[in-house]
């Protein structure tokens, strides 16, 4: 299988169901954010970190692979006129957004109370997970308006909300973990 298909030479591409649209439409930009995040998430799992945070990390890849799936099919042509699923595309289920909830739950559990905005960096580990937190924002809000004008499921648009909020914790956790200073964000007095 060849992995070129010079069906892209003419700036577009092809969604799930077959129809063209430009590389720049949002739909595209939206699941190409979440590769980029995988990417990220990718990164951080291949750094010195405990089995069972790689096996989260695996896990959420996974479903972004999912995520990636929903945003990348054309609603039109997922269904039949009858509204049976035309396409095979797996679906975000409310599982997978509790269990990001749990990990959450449970490393907060063994943190110090967060009582300010804390600065991105620490350790190289630390600020691989902020970079993917970020990613997660932007994928989050070309979703979020992909959603305005073409919904698609709903707890899909919760993964990855979910998702960042996870980033987010899991970089406090290795901050701990890695025993990295957490410096907290003390804004300047006006003189």
């Amino acid at each position: 299988m060849k992995i070129y298909t010079k069906t892209g030479d003419r700036g577009t591409t092809a969604l799930f169901g077959g129809t063209r649209v430009p590389k720049h439409h949002i739909r595209i930009d939206s699941y190409g954010t979440i590769d980029e995040l995988n990417s990220y998430i990718g990164l951080i799992r291949d750094q010195e970190i405990d089995k069972h945070h790689k096996s989260i990390l695996m896990e959420i890849q996974n479903r972004l692979f999912t995520v990636g799936a929903i945003l990348a099919t054309d609603p039109e042509k997922a269904l039949l006129k009858s509204g049976k699923q035309r396409l095979n595309i797996p679906k975000i289920s409310n599982d997978d957004i509790e269990l990001l909830e749990k990990e959450m739950d449970a490393m907060n559990a063994q943190l110090p109370q967060m009582t300010h905005f804390v600065l991105p960096g620490g350790h190289q580990t630390v600020s691989f997970c902020h970079i993917a937190r970020c990613v997660c924002r932007r994928g989050e809000r070309l979703a979020s308006a992909l959603n305005e004008l073409e919904p698609f499921q709903a707890e899909t648009l919760m993964y990855i909300n979910r998702l960042s909020d996870y980033l987010f914790v899991l970089a406090r956790k290795l901050t701990y973990d890695l025993q990295a200073e957490e410096i907290k964000w003390i804004p300047k007095k006006e003189s």
